[in-house]
């Protein structure tokens, strides 16, 4: 039950943080994408730009502060460069957001996250 439960609050994480993204003026252009290397929550498109964005939801602000970590960012980067060739026109760029939500929040934007190889 818990893992359902997870499951829901990270699929309704995922829809506020794509609305965030639409009111910044982004387009969603895929969702929970799967590749070998890992998964992508979010694909957004905005002009040239191709953002890869993990989303976390944690039940306090407090929380935010350890939702991410390098490995995880490692594994979104994996496989964002996977889907860049997929999804890339060309002179297209990329690179990898953070979208942090809590209650009572706005959703924290980290744009452009991941410099490590």
């Amino acid at each position: 039950m818990k893992r359902q439960q997870a499951e829901k609050r990270g699929r309704q994480a995922e829809r506020i943080a794509g609305w965030w993204l639409r009111l910044k003026g982004w387009r969603i252009v895929g969702r929970r994408l799967r590749t070998p290397a890992g998964e992508v929550d979010l694909v957004a498109r905005r002009g040239a730009m191709l953002a890869f964005v993990e989303v976390k939801a944690r039940a306090t602000a407090a929380d935010l502060d350890l939702a991410i970590d390098e490995r995880r960012l490692s594994r979104v980067a994996s496989a964002a460069e996977i889907l860049f060739h997929q999804l890339a026109e060309p002179g297209d760029d990329m690179r990898i957001d953070v979208i942090l939500l809590a209650p009572g929040r706005p959703p924290r934007h980290l744009a452009n996250v991941w410099h490590g190889g």
